[in-house]
């Protein structure tokens, strides 16, 4: 499909810099296949849902991912950024650097510039491998847990490139950006739908008789890259990793079984379950890495109703929701939001979105 087709105007300040207080007070847009959009708040999910249905979370927990370091060679110093996206080993990273061609495979840098002074020593990395569009591949002389307390100690929470370029990161973030529920250390980019639940939220939720499941997907700064190609069909997801565990594929078998639904919180969430599922439309115990790139005419065999924020032009996760709900009904429902005053991105208000073949 043609990229431009995902294209629309947003104001500069429609775009949230920081969450609604409290979380759970944010705005939500329902949007049900054949009937008027209702403009709820977050805090009303538990009645817009039924006794018997299920919500789907992200647990993944976003690091201090963002890095500002020195490279030396032959005398000479350049600064570089990096935000790490993948791990791929113990002591090893993808990352995504700029000025990425200031780089050679071979190249040391010590991180720990620009704001942060390592408490443990010095977190020096040597460039292993280069590959496209600015991504690198970086080994670091620590490993394992070792690792993650230096990233702790020099790294930054990884905003969005739309806030980033806007204000500082502060301590404040480091809240606001974590879901109530993360877990599992290895995100570098929030599962943005989960940061409206509140532990209230959640007590709501269990009175009215609605479950939790959890799956991890480590979220990639991949998913802030834009799509520069003019065709959906040529265009490269990057992958990221993920697990949905054997007790979570039976409990979700078990509500479709008996007629509840699948609420998915969050395209993440939604991208796993359908890396996940079978043929026979079952889920599955699954680990692994995923590349799942859903744009209009794919089918969902998970989920029957999505909780997201509102995405990016031309970006992949507006091309997933349009094809949830049907790319006209999408695009009436952004043009309604924007003149509405929601707030938009990662900071922003949520839409409830019911599967359009539902």
């Amino acid at each position: 499909m043609r990229v431009d087709l995902f294209d629309f105007d947003l104001p500069d300040e429609r775009i949230a810099l920081r969450p609604a207080d409290p979380k759970d007070s944010a705005r939500m847009l329902v949007v049900r296949q054949g009937e008027p959009f209702e403009d709820r708040i977050v805090r009303d999910l538990p009645s817009l849902l039924r006794k018997g249905d299920a919500l789907v979370f992200n647990d993944t927990r976003v690091i201090p991912a963002q890095l500002t370091g020195l490279r030396r060679r032959d005398g000479s110093v350049a600064q570089i950024d990096a935000t790490l996206h993948m791990r791929v080993a113990a002591d090893r990273w993808k990352a995504f650097a700029r000025p990425a061609k200031r780089l050679i495979v071979g190249d040391r840098i010590n991180f720990g510039h620009g704001g942060n002074t390592c408490l443990i020593g010095s977190l020096d990395a040597t460039v292993v491998e280069k590959g496209e569009a600015g991504e690198v591949t970086v080994a670091f002389d620590l490993s394992g847990p070792a690792l993650d307390e230096a990233l702790h100690a020099v790294g930054h929470i990884p905003l969005p490139p739309y806030i980033a370029t806007r204000r500082m990161d502060d301590e404040r973030d480091r809240i606001d950006y974590q879901t109530i529920y993360a877990r599992e250390e290895g995100a570098v980019a929030a599962p943005t739908a989960g940061l409206h639940f509140t532990p209230q939220l959640f007590e709501a939720l269990d009175a009215a008789g609605i479950e939790r499941h959890f799956v991890t997907l480590h979220v990639g700064a991949g998913t802030f890259l834009p799509v520069k190609a003019d065709d959906t069909a040529d265009h490269k997801m990057h992958s990221e990793i993920g697990h949905v565990s054997a007790r979570t594929a039976e409990a979700l078998n078990a509500v479709k079984a008996r007629g509840g639904r699948i609420v998915s919180v969050g395209t993440t969430s939604l991208r796993l379950m359908e890396s996940a599922v079978g043929p026979d439309g079952l889920l599955k115990e699954w680990s692994g890495a995923t590349d799942i790139f859903i744009t209009p005419g794919y089918r969902f065999r998970t989920a029957d109703v999505l909780m997201t924020n509102f995405h990016l032009p031309r970006s992949t996760l507006f091309m997933l929701v349009s094809a949830f709900c049907g790319l006209e009904t999408m695009q009436a429902a952004y043009a309604h939001a924007i003149a509405s005053g929601y707030r938009f991105y990662s900071y922003g208000d949520s839409s409830l979105l019911f599967r359009s073949d539902t």
